[in-house]
């Protein structure tokens, strides 16, 4: 069941190489960046204008979509005029409903990206029962419409993606092996084994959902069965439908970033609500973090496993304070820099002290614990926050107030009743540690590690945690001193903090950076909880980064949805452009918003069409009025 060379120590899966056009995917090759234009793709100039920014950018390979045989023409015209203007990046047409658009695509451009949900099925989210005889058929039926192309990139030497999408899987598939990681990879294989029969192998496999813990599963799983097969393609990674500005950025890292510590990953996409070329720089932050990762300190490998990659499951602690156990994850924020502390610098951290009536205002996003280091407090906190302060410094008369220790400290600390906090790193882990932890059953471990391999270095120490029986909570704690960059932060941390609640560990997040404000590493803390699922302090946004096919301004139209609902904590909204995913991706989201025509929008409840052709004018107002129809809906406070 392994799915990666080493998930311990940085070793980078080796795929076989794809070339597209002269550019190797695979293989020995770097991870190349790639994105999608928005544009109409019978709009020549403005396609080439944005193509152009895309490259400049950063990209390596821009993506046009052809939702018909006119749109797969004129790539002709994009591609010509690109190269006139001394521009050689590959083309790949995006593909879903029209097989011949694929087939005159194929000659022209470098690349197919077709959708196997979408490519040979139409979706009816019908119940059926498949005999083995009739699926059978139906993979005799997929053979015949899909076989065409792939002769067709075979004599032209054009390369093909076979992109799954969680939110498109056919009815045929859903059927057998439900809405499913498994079913994902069993949707591609299936064209894969075409292709295979058909001896074509410049071939890319993706399997991208909305919801990270769902495509990481995919993709392990993915390289699993084609190791299995003989299989060694390359991989294609994104969160799609990530949304834009910090959501995004944190959802994608969280998804890409995982898989990438494990050493998958041959081409990344980053989907964003924004204008393409703003993608470039956070694909690249993420994949340049790997080029010089080998050569690491080397982590001991940890047997036996004690949690299954394949399959997300919450590893649970006892309960210390408000933290393990059922719990959800809890948030330390870090006031130490500050010379002191006022009850209005807790605004911050989202408490709102008001003079007049001495009272707090309490956010969703309130972090549950502050850290003053050194600092001492002179006024009294909400009851609802935590206080942890350096034990030599420990108020310890004070309500809410709690010590953190370091090992040493423990030969002078006497108060083992009391709930406290051990600071402590990975390599400082032995079988005394062990005994010390199961005969403290107050303490609360803050994990660290300085191993520049980090994520992978505190999985390994969950893992002894865990083998070991030791049951304490543990807080996940990543210091980010020597970066400089707000965004990078915010990228390296949602990697290594998210990969972690991926799988299950940990059951609270302490970030520090003096180059990102008590704000930011709050609203970042609490963004990656809600990226993983694990603590859900907002709504949740799953908006498309739109494409040529988009009906309306998602940018603009996404401004408008959250607008009026971003107080509806907990609710999840799919924005979609078009329908080539809406109703897969609604299935997702408790509430659906696609464009489905010129003007025109079309309301889901879940996957259900619950309002058709509304003009757009009208569609937030409706949809809000949808929302309170079926009782999910709050008035601001």
């Amino acid at each position: 069941m392994n799915y990666a060379n080493d998930i311990f120590n940085y070793s980078r899966f080796r795929s076989r190489e794809v070339m597209v056009g002269k550019i190797g995917f695979g293989g020995d090759n770097p991870i190349r960046i790639q994105s999608m234009t928005t544009t109409n793709t019978l709009d020549t100039a403005a396609t080439v204008e944005q193509s152009i920014r895309m490259i400049e950018a950063g990209c390596e390979l821009v993506r046009i979509t052809a939702p018909s045989t006119k749109e797969a023409e004129n790539l002709r015209e994009i591609k010509d005029e690109l190269v006139r203007r001394g521009y050689t990046t590959p083309l790949v047409a995006d593909i879903h409903f029209t097989p011949n658009a694929a087939e005159i695509a194929a000659t022209i451009i470098e690349k197919v990206r077709i959708n196997p949900g979408n490519y040979a099925d139409k979706k009816k989210f019908e119940e059926q029962e498949y005999s083995d005889d009739d699926y059978q058929s139906e993979l005799i039926r997929i053979r015949e419409r899909f076989s065409p192309l792939v002769k067709i990139c075979k004599e032209n030497s054009t390369a093909m993606r076979i992109g799954t999408n969680h939110g498109s899987l056919s009815d045929r598939i859903l059927n057998r092996f439900g809405d499913t990681p498994l079913g994902m990879v069993e949707s591609a294989m299936e064209f894969v084994r075409i292709c295979e029969e058909h001896d074509y192998h410049q071939i890319i496999l993706s399997m991208k959902a909305s919801n990270p813990k769902v495509m990481i599963e995919a993709y392990r799983l993915l390289v699993v069965k084609m190791a299995e097969e003989g299989m060694n393609y390359p991989l294609h990674l994104g969160v799609t439908e990530a949304g834009e500005g910090e959501d995004g950025r944190v959802k994608s890292a969280v998804g890409i970033g995982t898989l990438l510590e494990d050493g998958l990953g041959d081409t990344i996409r980053v989907s964003l609500t924004e204008e393409p070329e703003k993608e470039m720089p956070v694909a690249l932050i993420l994949a340049d973090r790997y080029k010089k990762r080998e050569g690491h300190k080397r982590i001991e490998a940890i047997t036996p496993l004690p949690i299954n990659p394949f399959e997300y499951t919450i590893v649970r602690s006892q309960a210390v304070l408000n933290i393990g156990s059922s719990n959800v994850p809890r948030v330390i924020s870090d006031f130490s820099m500050r010379d002191k502390v006022y009850p209005c610098s807790l605004i911050n951290v989202g408490y709102i002290y008001d003079r007049t009536s001495d009272k707090w205002t309490i956010r969703d996003n309130a972090s549950d614990y502050i850290y003053l280091g050194e600092n001492e407090l002179d006024f009294k906190v909400p009851g609802t926050l935590g206080v942890i302060q350096e034990y030599p410094q420990w108020q310890k008369d004070l309500p809410n107030t709690y010590p953190v220790l370091s090992l040493s400290d423990y030969s002078s600390y006497s108060d083992n009743h009391h709930p406290h906090f051990l600071r402590i790193e990975v390599d400082e882990f032995t079988s005394d540690v062990f005994l010390l932890l199961n005969k403290n059953p107050q303490c609360i471990v803050v994990l660290s590690t300085k191993n520049q391999h980090a994520m992978p270095h505190l999985r390994a120490g969950f893992m002894q945690l865990i083998n070991a029986e030791v049951k304490n909570p543990i807080i996940i704690f990543r210091r980010y001193t020597d970066i400089f960059e707000p965004e990078t932060v915010q990228l390296y941390a949602s990697t290594d903090i998210g990969g972690l609640f991926n799988d299950g560990l940990g059951q609270g997040v302490w970030i520090e950076s003096p180059f990102l404000s008590c704000c930011k590493r709050n609203s970042l803390a609490f963004g990656i909880l809600q990226a993983t699922r694990t603590r859900i302090s907002k709504t949740e946004y799953i908006s498309c980064p739109s494409c040529g096919r988009t009906l309306f301004d998602l940018q603009e139209t996404t401004a408008k949805v959250r607008a009026k609902t971003q107080h509806l904590k907990g609710l999840k909204i799919g924005i979609m452009g078009c329908i080539v995913n809406g109703p897969g991706e609604m299935a997702d989201a408790d509430y659906g918003y696609v464009g489905t025509g010129k003007g025109l929008i079309t309301l889901y409840k879940e996957k259900e069409v619950v309002k058709k052709n509304i003009s757009s004018e009208h569609a937030v107002d409706e949809l809000v009025e949808l929302i309170k129809q079926y009782g999910d809906w709050v008035d601001p406070s």
